[in-house]
């Protein structure tokens, strides 16, 4: 076919070209075979030496077998192929602008280069995309493979580099469509199918998801290029917007590629209009398609989003087409939307500089986010407080919408979702760090600066106010001008109590009198009698306008103010009844006598005004964050450990700007230091380190001081838990060297007294001593001797404070806990005679004849230390409690002399005994500790040691593996039996010796027992609390003792009249039953009742008492923890807390609640020892949202539904009822109400209960298949039917209803009954189940069953009494008649 008699028209697909499509088109005539094309493919090369680009016209159809071959021919076929045909298009767009410039062009020479343009660009193009194919073949193969050597298997596969290949081609395409090659077309009209196939080309290249990787970056621009020249010149917007929104619905990787393309169309080429044109695709999409085509609206919002940032002017025009999307469903478009208006108020409408219609614009897409901050949707609540956080950190947010801002951030911390209240707390963060109010933001320190100021500029309005002035200015202008101080006045008053004034209405007084009075005050800018006044006169006129319908609150007062100021009949009668002669002669004289002045006095009150609106803003602020303190001071102990986290890093930055408040938050997080979350940790101990180990200073000593000072005000009023605390963060900052030699050398003068301080800042260095010595004892060890003779050196009187934290810091020298099997070397002792021990006894005894209270603490830390760091520390306390009790003789036998005759006994000073039994009952814990400790580990060190001797260990190193292993073995069995002799010569001790009469403790059981059972005669509160504390103690000493005694201690733990003395019994009790648990069994239920006491102090400890016992399983746990249960709905909040926390640790132990909530339901729900309906609904809320597994869920609907059967009253039926309507019902949860429909059915006539039956069809219903639906609504119809007439319109329903579906709600249920069998064997209440009726063999006898129909109540295991139990009821003989007040002396003495 002759090259200039054809006409090539591009194919929608290959196979069009090997047939005639219409007259005079060409049509490859032959398709060569393989081994022809190299030949062919050098002909070629040959013809275009000598003909150029037209050669394509007779060799096009060796370009097509190669393409058509493409798969099968050699990898170097394939590269000399696009080698030269980039060399020939390269070669056509030189040659092509003479051309197109030649007038004398012939049509068929134009047809010719038509032709041969369309040919080299066809097969150009489709050679690109074979190769791109073939390499997303290799790529998806190298996916399945893994591993390296994938660059190498491509370049295998193709010959060579494709990805280095790509880019110039397609900017050899990019510079050919640069021309203005339209004139080869007829009327200069180019053909849509050509653009087509250069743009086609490019999308195809944009499908593969490797394009968005950063190596493809030339390539990717290349496309971009090559698009934006078609848009430009080509009119291809129409095609590429439909495109793009086809590509963004298809492909998630796209929308980052897509905005940057885009993006460099509307900047390089300045088509600007396709954003709006896919911005008005996108708004046009209908929401609700948008709901379904998630895919599509998740590429729609990521471009979106990207786009805003990237050119946010342009977008700004087409913005109000997306505000529809903020009203769809899909959230995601919602957050893309408000993304955007976020972008351009920070890149377009930022500044103070804006127009009117720009700050317009700005506050109305702030309004929307505001708006949108209480959104259905968490993850757009979330968005917005993030874009807000964006807003403030760039300082793009205006002054005036500070306090909406921060008030929207407060009201979010009390958000359901844990991701919004993360993002409030760092929007909070950041209004902080870039306040422009101050560096301290202390609202106590705010407002006396803001009253002042204020005062002032009433001061200045007054002065400037003349008859004159007033006259010229219209009323609406004064209002608006004393509208801020009106308002920061009665803001202030409405938080004070009515105060008592002057201004009072008189009786014959009118309204309109009032009103005068009221603008009068006004107009004088006394502001605070005017709104005083206009509140009486509310409550005196309230029939009389304006007075009437005002409301109490701040803007009621205001607009009722603003009435009567405005109103020209109050104003006429106010100016009446204004008769300063003052004010009337100065009518005359000028107003303005110097006009400079009066000029520099309207600025001086402007300025006044604006100090007085930027000082109540920040007290404004402050009072916010003051707010916000207290509500993330409770999400401190959240389980999400990123929310705890931007907790504790808030806590920093308002400790920083000086929040008083934030001190409480920054002690608040000191326990979260033993978090099992490192991360957690971690943040504690940056927030610390960042908080007082960088202290500002000018020099180390300076900088030393301060951190000193910082440190000590955590110390004031801490509790003991805040301590230790406070101990283990200095331990690790020591440990790790963060803490500066000349830290601790200023504590050591502070301690020494070489610095002038106070007692209580020296007390407070040596605690600091003591803390750092846990981590390196050797900061005390070294200087120990000095301690001794600064802390406990003799003086009048003796500092008994500072004596116990010298005590407490020595101890921190020795490793306290029990040696382990592998220590080698003897601890830590001192010996006797070492001045420390000598000065112990010294004080201890002196002391004890003086009435001081602070001596008490000291002895037990004394007594303590002696027995961690002594040889032979029995010997030492024996003589202090001999040289004591020595005194107490002397005493009381100077008294019997001094005596008066006639009386019966001579008395001895309370405090005296009080001190003595005190001091007992520590020896006696102390020696008991000393024995099972120091004792027990240095037996069990020397028998190692022994044994190792005896065996030759040293030299078992050489011994085979076996030989080593064999004695391992051996040496643990031997170990063991030792362990048990030692553990029983230590119980053998206790028990039979140190309570027997030769003993020094033995001398004080007679009198400690006299005055615990003779509460009359002994009756002062401090000696019956130091002596049943001091009983306690030596109870836990010997078994029989404590068997003995055990009913003497319960009794004062249930009698007692002082809550104190059964708070710390409680405690004691708790110990003897972790120590003795099969002794304190039986009186279990005395510790359970312990629960509902009446004090605070004593619940609170019985809770934490009980769920120490309990989780450690010390306790059996009964149903009596129903009385744990009540506390979930304690008026004390912390006392709530700690049972929530209890329900949460059990239910981390398998089906503990599970096999409990039976026993607690009955208990609660019990007409005559339960609690209210409404409690009984708090509780069980939260001990049902435990149950999460579906074995669990469907067995308790099965016994819920057999207990309505035994249930006697009707508070019992809706009790059962909520229950059920709180459990996570499924399908199979359904058919077991289905199948005990019976237990319940004649109970729905009752609304209550009708009402929680049809909230668990709703809940059934939101989450059900299609298939269940059928069975869903069977059993609504039988609910409503048994609702309205009882059981028989049950009856009346299933006779009128087919089989099929009694066929379906029977014959599932049996199946996943007898799944569920394996799950009874879990239950511990096979009592809470009745049997069901017309049973063929029942389990239980016939008059158990019969008994148990009479009296229609179920029995649990955990409610029968065993003898123990009985053995342990109090008798009214051994119950004291006189319960004594007891006062427990200190409170280092509660154990845990």
């Amino acid at each position: 076919m002759s090259p200039h008699n054809f006409e090539f028209h591009l194919p929608l697909s290959p196979e069009e070209l090997l047939k005639s499509g219409g007259v005079n088109h060409y049509v490859v005539q032959e398709v060569l075979p393989i081994k022809h094309l190299p030949s062919q493919l050098r002909a070629f090369q040959s013809a275009f030496r000598t003909q150029g680009p037209l050669a394509i016209l007779e060799h096009f159809d060796t370009v097509y077998s190669i393409l058509h071959h493409f798969r099968s021919i050699d990898p170097g076929l394939k590269e000399d192929t696009l080698e030269f045909l980039k060399k020939v298009v390269s070669r056509h767009s030189q040659e092509l602008p003479s051309i197109l410039d030649n007038a004398a062009l012939s049509g068929s020479d134009r047809s010719a280069h038509l032709n041969a343009l369309k040919m080299n660009c066809y097969a150009l193009i489709h050679l690109l995309e074979s190769f791109e194919n073939l390499t997303s073949r290799t790529s998806l193969i190298d996916l399945d493979i893994g591993g390296k050597g994938k660059k190498a298997r491509a370049k295998a596969a193709l010959g060579f580099d494709w990805e280095e290949e790509r880019q110039p081609v397609l900017q050899l395409l990019t510079q050919l469509l640069q021309l203005d090659i339209r004139h080869l077309w007829n009327h200069s009209i180019i053909e849509e199918e050509f653009v087509s196939l250069v743009t086609g080309c490019c999308y195809r290249l944009l499908e593969n998801p490797t394009i968005s990787h950063q190596k493809n970056r030339s390539t990717k621009e290349a496309i971009a290029h090559l698009l934006g020249v078609a848009l430009v010149r080509y009119n291809h917007m129409l095609s590429a917007t439909v495109k793009i929104i086809q590509m963004l619905q298809h492909f998630e990787h796209l929308p980052s590629v897509l905005v940057s393309t885009v993006g460099l169309w509307a900047t390089d080429y300045g088509m600007k209009s396709i954003v709006g044109e896919i911005v008005r695709e996108i708004g046009q999409k209908c929401p609700q398609e948008l709901s379904r085509d998630t895919a599509g609206a998740k590429g729609f919002a990521a471009f979106l989003t990207e786009l805003a940032e990237r050119i946010p002017a342009v977008l700004m025009s087409s913005m109000c087409i997306l505000l529809e999307h903020l009203d769809g469903e899909n959230y995601m478009m919602r957050n893309a939307v408000l993304a955007a208006m976020a972008e351009m108020v920070l890149q377009v409408l930022n500044g103070d500089q804006l127009e009117e219609s720009a700050r317009e614009t700005r506050d109305q897409f702030l309004d929307i986010l505001q708006a949108h901050g209480h959104d259905v949707n968490s993850f757009v609540r979330s968005r917005v407080l993030q874009l807000f956080t964006r807003i403030v950190q760039q300082k793009a947010l205006p002054l005036t919408r500070f306090q909406a801002v921060v008030a929207l951030a407060v009201g979010r911390l009390a958000d359901k979702s844990v991701l919004v209240c993360k993002n409030a707390i760092q929007l909070l963060a950041s209004f902080l760090a870039n306040n422009p109010f101050s560096c301290k933001l202390s609202d106590t320190d705010l407002a006396g600066p803001l009253q002042k100021e204020i005062q002032k500029l009433q001061e200045m309005r007054a002065q400037r106010r003349t008859p004159a002035a007033s006259a010229a200015l219209e009323p609406e202008e004064e209002w608006e001008a004393m509208l801020p101080e009106l308002k920061a006045t009665l803001q202030q008053l409405l938080k004070l109590p009515r105060e008592e004034v002057d201004e009072q209405i008189a009786d014959a007084e009118t309204a309109e009198e009032v009103k005068g009075r009221i603008r009068q005050l006004l107009a004088r800018a006394s502001y605070k009698q005017a709104i005083i006044l206009a509140q009486e006169a509310t409550s005196r006129f309230q029939e009389s306008e304006p007075f009437s319908h005002t409301e109490p609150e701040e803007n009621g007062f205001l607009d009722l103010l603003g009435i009567i100021f405005k109103d020209p009949a109050a104003s006429t009668q106010g100016s009446r009844g204004d008769t300063d002669p003052g004010l009337t002669g100065s009518k005359d004289s000028p107003s303005v006598p110097e006009p400079e002045g009066c000029q520099r006095n309207d600025d001086e009150l402007v300025k006044q005004e604006m100090l007085v609106q930027y000082l109540q803003d920040a007290y404004s602020f402050s009072q916010k964050i003051t707010e916000a303190i207290g509500i993330i001071s409770k999400m401190m102990y959240e389980n999400t450990t990123t929310v705890v986290q931007e907790v504790i890093e808030f806590f920093v930055m308002v400790f920083q700007f000086g929040v008083p408040q934030a001190l409480f938050g920054v002690r608040r997080m000191l326990p979260l230091i033993w978090s099992k979350e490192p991360g957690v940790r971690e943040a504690v101990l940056n927030a610390y380190r960042q908080l007082y180990l960088s202290p500002k200073g000018d020099s180390a000593r300076a900088k030393a001081q301060a951190l000193i000072q910082n440190l000590s005000l955590l110390l004031v009023d801490a509790s003991v838990g805040t301590i230790q605390c406070l101990e283990e963060i200095l331990c690790e900052f020591v440990q790790k060297d963060e803490i500066k030699p000349a830290v601790i050398q200023l504590l050591w003068e502070r301690a020494t007294e070489k610095v002038p301080c106070s007692p209580l800042e020296r007390c407070s260095s040596v605690m600091l001593l003591g803390m750092m010595a846990r981590g390196k004892p050797e900061i005390v060890g070294s200087n120990l001797d000095t301690l001794v003779s600064v802390g406990l050196a003799e003086a009048s009187p003796p500092d008994y404070r500072l004596a116990q934290q010298v005590c407490l810091t020595i101890a921190n020298i020795s490793d306290r806990r029990k040696p382990s099997l592998g220590e080698r070397h003897p601890p830590f002792r001192l010996p006797q005679e070492h001045r420390l021990f000598e000065r112990l006894q010294e004080m201890v005894t002196k002391g004890f004849a003086h009435p001081d209270p602070l001596w008490i603490p000291f002895k037990e830390v004394a007594v303590t230390l002696t027995y961690q760091l002594a040889e032979g520390p029995e010997a030492i306390c024996a003589q202090m409690l001999q040289g004591c009790a020595k005194q107490a003789l002397e005493t009381l036998e100077k008294s019997t002399t001094e005596a008066d005759p006639k009386e019966a006994a001579p008395k001895l000073p309370t405090f005296l005994l009080m001190n003595l039994l005190s001091l007992a009952g520590d020896v006696a814990l102390q020696q008991l500790v000393h024995l099972e400790q120091a004792v027990s580990g240095e037996l069990c060190r020397r028998r190692v040691l022994r044994e190792e001797q005896e065996h030759g260990t040293k030299g078992s190193k050489d011994k085979s593996a076996s030989s080593e292993s064999a004695m391992e073995e051996e040496l643990g069995l031997v170990g063991a039996t030792a362990d048990d002799t030692e553990a029983e010569l230590i119980r053998g001790i206790c028990e039979k010796e140190l309570l027997d009469g030769n003993q020094v403790l033995a001398a004080f059981v007679p009198l400690l027992l006299k005055v615990c059972n003779s509460p009359g005669l002994y009756s002062n509160p401090e000696l019956s609390a130091a002596a049943s504390l001091a009983l306690g103690k030596f109870c836990m000493i010997s078994a029989p003792f404590c068997d003995s005694q055990l009913r003497l201690l319960f009794t004062m733990l249930e009698k007692s009249s002082l809550p104190t003395v059964r708070s710390n019994l409680m405690v004691a009790t708790g110990d003897l039953a972790i120590r003795f648990p099969n002794l304190v069994d039986p009186w279990t239920p005395h510790l359970y009742a312990r629960l509902r006491d009446p004090a605070e102090q004593v619940r609170r400890t019985a809770g934490l008492v009980m769920t120490h016992l309990i989780l450690k399983d010390m306790v059996k746990v009964k149903g009596q923890v129903s009385e744990m249960a009540v506390l979930l709905i304690d008026p004390v909040p912390q006392i709530a807390a700690l049972a929530k926390n209890f329900f949460n640790e059990l239910s981390h132990k398998g089906n503990a609640i599970y096999n409990l909530l039976p026993d607690i339901i009955s208990r609660l729900s019990d007409p005559e020892g339960g609690v209210e309906e409404e409690p009984f609904h708090t509780i069980m809320k939260q001990l049902l949202s435990y149950i999460t597994k579906d074995k669990q869920t469907e067995s308790l609907v099965e016994k819920l539904c057999q207990r309505f059967r035994t249930a006697r009253t009707e508070r019992q039926f809706r009790d059962l009822a909520y229950c059920m309507a709180q459990l996570p019902l499924t399908d199979r949860g359904l058919h077991k109400m289905l199948d005990n429909f019976d237990c319940f059915g004649d109970k729905l006539l009752d609304e209550s209960v009708f009402s929680a039956f049809l909230s668990v069809v709703g809940k059934l219903r939101r989450g059900a298949k299609p298939e269940g639906k059928a069975i869903i609504d069977e059993f609504e119809q039988k609910l409503r039917a048994c609702h309205t007439r009882g059981m028989d319109g049950m009856e009346e329903l299933e006779s009128g209803q087919g089989g099929s579906q009694r066929a379906l709600s029977t014959k599932k249920p049996s199946a996943a009954v007898s799944r569920l069998q394996p799950l009874t064997s879990v239950d511990s209440d096979n009592d809470f189940v009745t049997p069901k009726p017309r049973r063929a063999k029942p389990r239980r006898p016939c008059t158990q069953q019969r008994k148990s129909r009479r009296k229609a109540k179920v029995v649990f295991s955990s409610d029968e009494s065993s003898e123990d139990e009985l053995s342990a009821e109090m008798t009214e003989e051994e119950t004291p008649k006189r319960t004594t007040p007891i006062r427990r002396a200190s409170g280092q003495r509660h154990r845990s």
